[in-house]
C-alpha cells in the first residue's frame, strides 16, 4: 500500500508535503543568496535547508484535519505556523552560527518567512 493511499479527508500526502518544502527551500535560498555576502556560501545552502527541513517537519508532524482547515478564508493553522518554524529554525541558527553582518542575515530571514508563508497559502 502506497502512502499516497493513506491520506485521508483534510491531510495531505508526504509527496506534497515534500514538494512544498522544496519550493520553500529554493526560494529562500534565492532570498540568501541575493541578500547574503558571497563568501558566506555555508549560510546561503543552511538558509535553504533548514527553511526547507522546518516547513517538511512541521506540516508532517501537523498533518491533521483540524489544522489543515482554513478558520480564515485562505489561511489554516498550519499555513500560519509553518512559518513560525522556519523562523525558529532560521533564528537558532544564526544564535549557534553569529552571522557576519546581522543585518543582512535579519532580512534573508524575513524573506524565507515571507516565501514560507506565501508558498504554505499557496500549495498547501
Amino acid at each position: 500500500m502506497n502512502s499516497e493511499a493513506l491520506v485521508t479527508a483534510g491531510t495531505f500526502g508526504a509527496g506534497h508535503i515534500a514538494l512544498t518544502a522544496a519550493i520553500t527551500g529554493v526560494l529562500a535560498l534565492a532570498a540568501a543568496a541575493w541578500r547574503l555576502p558571497r563568501k558566506a556560501w555555508l549560510d546561503v545552502v543552511a538558509v535553504g535547508v533548514l527553511a526547507a527541513a522546518s516547513v517538511f517537519l512541521w506540516r508532517i508532524s501537523a498533518n491533521m484535519p483540524q489544522l489543515n482547515s482554513d478558520g480564515l478564508p485562505g489561511f489554516s493553522a498550519n499555513d500560519w505556523l509553518a512559518p513560525a518554524l522556519t523562523y525558529l529554525f532560521l533564528t537558532t541558527y544564526a544564535d549557534l552560527r553569529p552571522p557576519p553582518d546581522p543585518r543582512r542575515d535579519r532580512q534573508t530571514r524575513a524573506l524565507a518567512v515571507l516565501a514560507s508563508l506565501a508558498v504554505n497559502v499557496i500549495t498547501i
